[in-house]
């Protein structure tokens, strides 16, 4: 039997990146992975929708060419190139997780893990132990009752970046980041889209002001939206799809192509031998404590099958914070409450903190600060005047509570708002910074100055 110091199961972001801290800090690592190195995030979503997503970023250029001056007379799509183009940006990164894998000494072992008591895991039939067994399975796309898929005329989010062909008309069942990514990316290819959300605002996580203007915008570029509305019932029986949507209004029939089930995730935690560890589970998420150890010693998770936000960069710090925690360094729990939310339809959406409806709700005095993009010298330049950022700080002390942007570009800007929730900046000391101008990210700083009555340029 193979001995090692820590086994890692499941090589996405939260997986690969712990094993790679792990090999670092000088312990003998290995890592099980059934599929591909990457995960869910490398292979099948964050990296290869972005690819999707930038195809018809350009193609939105290439129609509003006339926009910029520019004459271009004769220019299509070819829906199988974009496709292939996603898969071959997914394929180049796995190739360097692999790479990253060698470069740190780190075995992997392929096929599906199972835990054993006695800190082991089988390996389709050949056991492994450690000293210390890391459980990193992720999640996969949530099905509901009424919305069984098929893979074919009702699918997830993996056949969704896969098609054969492109659908003419699509439902989207859900407005979160996946829904309305890919209700982006097909309505920029020329697909009827229709978004249906059970909640009454689209990405209902967001800040209501910045919900509402992503629902402006969608509208804007011909993709219908049907908040406080459910899909009841679908009938696959035809040549495509009929979904019953029951709103205030009533009952609605709407035919597709396809409809794309986006209603979030479940975790991978079936089948992996929890049960026989006695490892404690409680609605669909491994118990851990603030160092993500289980209630077994031994045996740690990290990731989506953890209580905090599935989110990529959420699962590779708590990896990193695992391993240093086993190493007996001196490590602090991640504060939750400044985790950055990041959206990659157009408008981008990015935030961080509270909600003003939450900042309220906790009894905070507000002062609320709102710069629009349409006042922007370097929004304007580049075509992209939809959006806006929004500060939130309390009144009393200036703590800034909370972040929320949508507008081009606006998930590579908020990591300010993060590094200074963290350093735990004030309102003033924000205003007090220069930006550099023409830029996107100096509305932080107009928000800033709308917030505390100094705003210069609306």
């Amino acid at each position: 039997m193979s001995k090692y110091d820590i086994i890692v199961l499941g090589s996405g972001p939260g997986g690969y990146v712990t094993a790679i801290r792990a090999s670092q800090l000088g312990f003998k690592t290995a890592i099980v992975e059934k599929e591909n190195l990457g995960g869910v995030c490398l292979n099948w979503g964050c990296i290869p929708t972005k690819a999707l997503l930038k195809s018809a970023q350009v193609f939105e250029y290439l129609k509003h060419a006339d926009d910029y001056g520019l004459s271009v007379k004769e220019f299509d799509k070819d829906f199988g190139a974009v496709v292939k183009r996603s898969r071959g940006v997914a394929d180049g990164m796995s190739k360097g997780i692999q790479f990253l894998m060698k470069k740190n000494k780190i075995d992997v072992i392929e096929g599906y893990g199972t835990l054993k008591t006695g800190k082991k895991i089988d390996v389709d039939g050949t056991e492994y132990s450690a000293d210390h067994i890391i459980v990193a399975t992720g999640a996969r796309s949530r099905e509901l009752p009424n919305l069984p898929q098929d893979g074919k005329k009702v699918i997830g989010y993996r056949e969704a970046m896969t098609l054969p062909e492109q659908p003419k008309k699509m439902i989207v069942v859900g407005s979160g980041a996946i829904g309305v990514e890919f209700a982006y990316f097909y309505n920029s290819m020329g697909t009827d889209v229709t978004i249906v959300e059970y909640l009454p605002n689209v990405v209902p996580v967001e800040d209501e002001d910045v919900s509402k203007q992503l629902e402006r915008s969608f509208k804007k570029i011909g993709i219908k939206v049907m908040t406080s509305a459910e899909v009841t019932t679908i009938d696959t029986s035809g040549e495509g799809v009929k979904a019953t949507v029951k709103t205030a209004k009533g009952e609605e029939v709407l035919e597709a192509d396809i409809i794309l089930s986006a209603v979030g995730i479940k975790t991978n935690i079936e089948n992996i031998g929890l049960e026989d560890v006695g490892i404690a589970v409680d609605r669909d998420k491994i118990l851990v404590n603030d160092f993500y150890q289980t209630n077994v010693p031994g045996y740690y998770a990290i990731g989506d099958v953890t209580p905090g936000q599935a989110l990529a960069h959420v699962a590779s710090a708590e990896g990193i914070l695992c391993v240093e925690k086993i190493a007996g360094m001196h490590v602090e729990p991640i504060d939750y409450g400044n985790i950055p939310g990041c959206t990659y339809a157009s408008p981008e959406i990015a935030s961080v903190g509270l909600t003003e409806k939450q900042a309220k709700e906790k009894g905070y005095e507000l002062k609320i600060g709102k710069f629009p993009f349409s006042a922007s010298g370097k929004a304007s330049a580049a075509g992209n005047k939809d959006g806006f950022v929004k500060v939130i700080f309390d009144a009393k002390y200036g703590e800034w509570l909370g972040c929320h942007m949508i507008g081009a570009g606006v998930t590579d800007m908020i990591a300010e708002a993060v590094l200074g929730r963290k350093l735990e900046t004030t309102g003033h000391e924000v205003l007090k910074t220069i930006h550099p101008h023409p830029t996107m990210s100096e509305a932080v700083m107009e928000a800033v100055a709308a917030a505390y009555d100094e705003v210069i340029h609306i």
